[in-house]
Parts: structure tokens; sequence; C-alpha cells
């Protein structure tokens, strides 16, 4: 599909990340052409950080870099879905996926390392 195709609003698409294996959905953000295009190109997860305005690579600082196995398009062209190879947590809160609780609270999920450990600042 050529990314023209695609509908990106306001220069974004929303991306779905996917365990490959498992199936458990790790994270959603989003990308501009440049993040989906360097994610076609290298086979890890680029994405467009709406806060700070720029595009990253995930794990580009806590090295939990996702390995993309196979990109699929929503059928009306407004979403993407990554099925990846996680390499560590997926959240930067330390889980290992960014829906580790429930609607009332309760954590569910699987903590994997402390934030305060990983991303120095």
């Amino acid at each position: 599909m050529n990314l023209d195709e695609l509908k990106f609003d306001n220069g974004l698409i929303t991306a779905i990340a996917q365990d490959h294996k498992t199936k458990e959905v790790l994270m959603v953000a989003f990308m501009d052409r440049e993040a989906l295009r360097k994610t076609i190109e290298t086979g890890r997860g680029y994405y467009f950080s709406r806060s700070r305005k720029k595009l990253w690579k995930k794990g580009e600082s806590s090295g939990h870099e996702q390995i993309v196995h196979d990109i699929l398009i929503d059928c009306d062209a407004d979403a993407v879905l990554l099925k990846v190879e996680q390499i560590g947590g997926a959240c930067h809160t330390g889980y290992r996926s960014c829906f580790y609780r429930t609607i009332e609270g309760e954590v569910i999920g699987e903590k994997l390392f402390e934030p305060d450990d990983v991303y120095k600042r």
C-alpha cells in the first residue's frame, strides 16, 4: 500500500503495537509519515511524540525496542497495527504493556523495570 493512501489526521495515524505471539496489546501511539516510513525501512518501531513534537525510536533511551514482524492497515486506512517482538517493557512506567490496570485501578500487569533506573534524567 502506498503511504499516500493512508488517512493521516493532522499528519498523524493511530498505531497499535501488539505482541506478535501472544496477541497482547502493548501500547497505542501515533505515527507521522516519517515514523511509518522508518519503521518499514528498519523493521524497528518508530513513533511521533505529540508532547515533544518529534520522531522517536521505541527503546532509544530504555533499550526496550520493538522488532516489527508485520504491519496491518485497518479497513478505513486510518490506523495501523504493528505486530512486534517487544524487548523489555513497552510502557514507560515499567510494565510490559501500557494496559496494565483495570478501569477500577487494579494493577493486573507485569512490572519489568523501575523507570528511575532506566530513564536517567
